[in-house]
């Protein structure tokens, strides 16, 4: 990958350039936002509730699959699906959803898809049986999936270049504030009341978090209407999944969700069982770890403008890796530490390889986004589905297994765009020197 732009302009001097006053920078674009400037307070404010709302919904039952599984005598495996459905159907309907966008809006697509979500998370603690939550699940994650894409194409419109790393970076440290007290409500309000009750109290926390954004967002002032037309779209999308760039970004972002999906749907089985045999509500609370992911994904842009984007992808693996070796000692502090090391490791590694992906996409940003997303949140289903099964057959180790595995899949995947960027880089020097 190319070594992040600071956004920038840049301006070549040559003998026929006339002098400029050292203190000259170009004029501050008055349709873009930036810290500073107004709107662009309100706008983070917006998304970062709708951050909170989306991972609140989306992963509402993941904190509870023990009580699940014991309310319908469910294995693991069974009661990961309520996880696992949503997040599918989020991947499986984010690009339809993303198009619609580019016609009728993002404001107004993101609008529609929280709404949506909210009223069906306040129906999800009503499912009579397993089957009826899962379908439950099913809509209200291809509900939410208007959602994330759009935010992101959203922020590529509105905010200027150099403003994009940190902006993307506070709406997933709202995906991260969202995930913890999600969970953390969840998981006490489970061990006073039940955890029907925990699913009402999540979407009672969603709905205050959409009727924040309904009045705070901006309007769009940057957002030019496109057509439905489904060769255009085919043609925008195939060439997206034909740029080398923006295809290893989709295979990061989805192995990075696959280690964090499946640790942390089956975190909660490990500890409510021996040696560790915690009650739900400490469970819930385990969740405050998020907290990191917090402060990781809104430091990523200053960790782009020191090491780099494949420096920053490195440094976000390693820790990841750290953590999941770390996390396999049967004593509480040390899982505790693997748990603060791979949700540091993952949020910081999910805010680089998303806005790189807005950065890269010149045209059709939504559907970049929407394919980044796709392929984030398949990885999302596949780790919570495969973490339970690996956990159901060989314990913690082989859901660690999985995740290393994963985490080889981004090192590598890295890797290769090192040795790609240094050959073109080889590549440009002699023609810059048969130029000169």
């Amino acid at each position: 990958m190319p070594p992040a732009s600071t956004g920038a302009s840049t301006i070549v001097l040559g003998a026929s350039t006339p002098s400029l006053p050292v203190a000259a920078v170009p004029a501050p674009d008055p349709d873009r936002l930036e810290p500073g400037r107004p709107g662009y307070r309100r706008m983070s404010f917006a998304l970062f509730a709708a951050g909170i709302a989306t991972f609140a919904l989306l992963y509402s039952t993941q904190a509870l699959l023990p009580a699940v599984s014991a309310s319908f005598g469910a294995t693991a495996g069974q009661a990961s699906w309520t996880v696992s459905a949503a997040t599918g159907a989020l991947a499986l309907c984010v690009l339809p959803l993303s198009a619609l966008s580019e016609r009728f809006g993002r404001r107004q697509m993101m609008t529609a898809s929280l709404t949506v979500a909210v009223l069906v998370g306040l129906l999800v603690p009503f499912a009579p049986s397993l089957g009826w939550l899962i379908a439950l699940r099913v809509i209200q994650g291809a509900a939410l999936a208007g959602l994330p894409a759009s935010a992101m194409a959203y922020l590529a419109e509105e905010v200027r270049p150099k403003a994009l790393v940190a902006a993307i970076g506070l709406f997933v440290a709202g995906n991260s504030i969202g995930g913890m007290s999600g969970r953390i409500l969840a998981g006490w309000v489970a061990q006073l009341w039940g955890w029907r009750a925990a699913l009402g109290a999540i979407g009672l926390l969603a709905l205050a978090c959409a009727v924040v954004f309904h009045f705070m967002i901006p309007k769009a002032r940057n957002f030019t209407p496109g057509s439905l037309n489904p060769r255009a779209l085919a043609k925008t999308v195939g060439g997206h999944l034909s740029d080398p760039l923006l295809r290893r970004l989709y295979a990061i972002g989805a192995l990075f969700m696959t280690v964090f999906g499946a640790v942390y749907t089956v975190i909660g089985y490990r500890l409510v069982g021996a040696p560790f045999n915690l009650p739900q509500g400490i469970v819930g609370s385990i969740f405050l770890i998020y907290l990191v992911g917090t402060l990781s994904s809104a430091a990523a842009g200053r960790l782009v403008a020191r090491l780099g984007r494949r420096g920053a992808l490195y440094l976000a693996v390693s820790t990841t890796a750290a953590g999941l070796l770390l996390s396999l000692a049967d004593v509480l502090a040390a899982v505790l530490l693997g748990l603060v090391l791979i949700t540091a490791g993952f949020f910081a590694g999910h805010a680089v390889a998303s806005s790189s992906v807005s950065r890269t996409a010149t045209t059709g940003r939504a559907q970049a986004s929407a394919l980044y997303q796709s392929a984030y949140y398949l990885g999302s289903s596949a780790g919570g589905t495969l973490g339970a099964v690996a956990f159901h057959t060989g314990g913690w180790a082989a859901t660690v297994a999985l995740g290393l595995l994963a985490v080889l899949g981004v090192v590598s995947i890295t890797l290769y765009g090192t040795r790609v960027a240094r050959a073109e880089r080889r590549l440009a020097l002699p023609s810059a020197a048969m130029q000169n």
